[in-house]
């Protein structure tokens, strides 16, 4: 089998305040670029690093990949498609908490539990690679 390039990578945090959080991540270098405030979400950046700040949307912190996507937000089609990649977890052995259609080829996620509870989402907006 060949590697997983599951694609860019940014942590999604759940929090409280919109406003507080993008204060705070401003005054470490992280601009806005993406998102929306009035739909409560916000995602940052800082290099290459990204922050998905999530207002009240979810109750714990998200380790996110998207595939299909560079770190810089670029496309690319060099990634492993998101059903591929829940197939590797259940062929060893981890169950998805939320699962994909394994047929399907267009957007679509899953999330599944790391060893400490942590949720690792993997989340793609793009078709399966040469569909």
């Amino acid at each position: 089998m060949d590697p997983i390039r599951p694609g860019a990578f940014s942590i999604s945090l759940a929090v409280a305040d919109l406003a507080a959080s993008r204060r705070f991540y401003g005054t470490l270098g992280f601009e806005v670029a993406g998102g929306d405030a009035d739909e409560h979400w916000l995602i940052l950046r800082n290099g290459d690093a990204v922050i998905g700040l999530f207002e009240q949307m979810f109750d714990q912190n998200i380790l996110t990949f998207n595939p299909g996507l560079t770190q810089q937000a670029e496309p690319t089609d060099d990634f492993t498609d998101v059903r591929d990649v829940q197939a590797a977890l259940r062929a060893a052995g981890y169950e998805p908490v939320l699962a994909t259609e394994p047929d399907g080829t267009g957007p679509a996620h899953v999330v599944v539990l790391d060893p400490d509870g942590n949720q690792v989402m993997v989340d793609q907006f793009v078709d399966r690679p040469g569909s």
